[in-house]
């Protein structure tokens, strides 16, 4: 028990330190845990004499829980809708690796066995550091995030044939394959197929999988109900928690992935009314494993090993990474990944992923791979999830901005002007503009997302492509001779920088500007923006009014009390603005925090008052 405790509050020390200093620094928390599993290699190895690898094993269910979850986000249909980048981009993408790391490998004089076997290995990538990123950086919805996501959806799946392809290729006899494949990813154990011959054990793992399907579908809204009828929080938790440990077993025992038979049940729950809940429990549990499994990661690094293998080690790995950019980038022209998100999708995949730890588990591929070579390949499966990271960095620091300033599709010709110009047509932007011409105006819009703009010409909309914050761009609009500017595009630096531009080089223009939050309000006025609109505030407002209407107030009562309340916190805006400084962070700006205390102490009594007598008057 106390070795257990120690190991625990080693796991989380670490986490807890080496995450947030690597956040700010801006290297992401994927790099901080593998940091801190690097920083603790000596200790858990020399000192308390830990079984890494048993560690890994068990936190890769971080993996399992983390497909679940994608499961959830996803339906049938949209799989379907996802088919041509699925088999194109990724078993394109499947196909084209693994052969030309076979013909590499087989070139440095192995067999063509030991060959096919290191080029499945490397071809996979890393789904729970892919994604983890994308998640945290906000790209999982980009062009860019999404073909990514398609690839490592198809390599998830195109795991469970490698399992069983692998072993063919050591092992002659048709029922010792079905028992390798029974063991697999190298666990031993108890198996529901490890007497069969090979195709009773394909029957059986079909029958598994559609029971997932089946069980998923048609029992688990009554389970749950049952479970939802006790009102106690922690046996939902632990109901959701026993569904995905159970799925992964049954996988396990016929002899396919735990990852895929929980990704198959996230699907079919994905139009469940218990999705949120699911994902809600889940989450954290997902979350910790994951953070674990990185830091084995970082542990199991052989660094002596490396050391004395270093020019060998570090030209394979570079030479993979470089390979996959290639086939990934020549992928992403075929597919139409433009711009930016081609060098995301290209980059971000070029490692080697987790379940090549799992391929090359020795009593799967200890007959197939020789030893030494598998020592060495771990190596540079675990150097290349390493170096992830900083690839991702690459692409924030030094090709994400030259898109920004450059573009990938050169910017429309302006050809009319008219003296409202909209800066951005997404959600904000493109309701602007149709009010705007509801009443007769002309408007000339401008947005950089050229995927979106071919969208809405197919229904008959017209905006110019381009980038709206670039001065020659504006000028072209005619922003000399415009009446108002609508900035309505969605970053927040954005938007300050041309507000700032605008403000400062035509002070006759009327700029309205959205606002991303009430920081950014201040931010804005600051600059010299004096209508600024909050993205959410008069959502918010009419939010508020169906509270109390849902509360038995009449609707006009409802709407009074909701104008008080919006007076009152535009003048207290107003107030306290002047005392916001951009140069200094909210909880160290004394002043304004005084100033913002001493108007609630004012206004908000006065205000509360006021409600209570329109409540009062009915």
């Amino acid at each position: 028990m106390t070795d257990f405790l120690l190991l625990a509050f080693i796991f989380l020390s670490a986490g807890v330190v080496a995450v947030p200093i690597a956040t700010r620094l801006g290297l992401g928390s994927v790099l901080g845990y593998l940091i801190a599993g690097i920083a603790l290699a000596p200790l858990l190895t020399s000192v308390l004499e830990v079984d890494v690898k048993s560690i890994q094993h068990f936190a890769e269910f971080g993996v399992v829980m983390m497909l679940f979850l994608v499961g959830l986000e996803l339906d049938p249909k949209t799989l379907w809708n996802m088919r041509a980048r699925l088999l194109g981009l990724g078993g394109g993408q499947v196909l084209i690796t693994a052969g030309l790391v076979m013909a590499a490998t087989m070139a440095a004089g192995y067999s063509w066995s030991v060959a096919l076997a290191v080029g499945l290995v490397l071809a996979l990538s890393s789904t729970a550091i892919v994604l983890q990123t994308l998640n945290e950086k906000g790209l999982m919805k980009s062009d860019g995030g999404q073909a990514s996501f398609s690839v490592l959806l198809f390599q998830d799946i195109a795991v469970i044939p490698m399992l069983a392809l692998i072993p063919l290729l050591a092992v002659a006899g048709y029922d010792d394959v079905a028992q390798h494949i029974a063991g697999a990813p190298g666990e031993g154990g108890f198996s529901l197929v490890k007497d069969l011959t090979g195709w009773q054990a394909a029957l059986v793992s079909l029958g598994a999988i559609v029971f997932v399907i089946v069980a998923g579908t048609h029992l688990t809204r009554p389970l749950f109900r049952f479970i939802a009828s006790a009102n106690l929080r922690e046996l939902f938790t632990a109901t959701a928690l026993m569904m995905v440990v159970g799925i992964a077993l049954l996988m396990s025992l016929v002899g396919l992935s735990a990852a895929l038979g929980t990704f198959l049940a996230g699907v079919v729950l994905a139009n469940s009314e218990y999705r949120h809940e699911l994902e809600s429990d889940v989450e954290p549990f997902k979350g910790l494993l994951l953070g674990v499994f990185f830091i084995t990661v970082g542990a199991s690094i052989d660094f002596k090993m490396l050391l004395d293998n270093l020019p060998v080690i570090a030209a394979i790995t570079a030479g993979l990474i470089a390979l996959k950019v290639l086939v990934l980038f020549g992928l992403s022209h075929l597919f139409n990944v433009g711009g930016p998100h081609r060098w995301l999708f290209s980059l971000g995949l070029a490692q080697a992923g987790e379940f090549g730890f799992v391929l090359l588990s020795p009593s799967v591929t200890g007959t197939v791979i020789p030893g030494d070579l598998s020592k060495q390949l771990l190596l540079v499966v675990a150097l290349s999830m390493l170096l992830t990271p900083l690839l991702f960095i690459i692409y924030d620091r030094l090709i994400a901005p030259r898109f920004s300033e450059g573009q990938s599709r050169s910017a429309d010709t302006i050809e009319e002007q008219s003296h409202i110009i909209i800066a951005g047509r997404g959600r904000v932007g493109g309701i602007v503009d149709r009010i705007a011409k509801s009443a007769g105006y002309t408007t000339t819009v401008i947005d950089y997302n050229s995927r979106h703009l071919d969208v809405i010409r197919k229904f008959g909309m017209h905006a110019y492509f381009g980038d709206a914050t670039r001065p020659d761009l504006l000028h072209s609009a005619g922003i000399e001779e415009a009446k108002l500017l609508v900035v309505a595009i969605d970053d927040r630096h954005q938007i300050s920088e041309l507000v700032k531009y605008a403000v400062t080089n035509f002070p006759n223009l009327h700029v309205i500007a959205r606002a991303v939050d009430r920081d950014h309000t201040y931010e804005l006025w600051s600059i010299g923006c004096r209508d600024i609109i909050r993205e959410t505030y008069d959502s918010s407002l009419r939010m508020g009014r169906s509270v109390f209407e849902a509360m038995g107030i009449s609707r006009a009562a409802a709407q009074k009390m909701v104008d008080v309340f919006n007076e009152t916190d535009r003048q207290g805006m107003v107030e306290v603005a002047d005392a916001y400084d951009v140069n200094i962070p909210v909880p160290e700006n004394e002043a304004y925090i005084a100033k913002v205390r001493k108007m609630l102490e004012i206004r908000e009594p006065e205000m509360q008052a006021r409600i209570k007598a329109i409540m009062e008057e009915g």
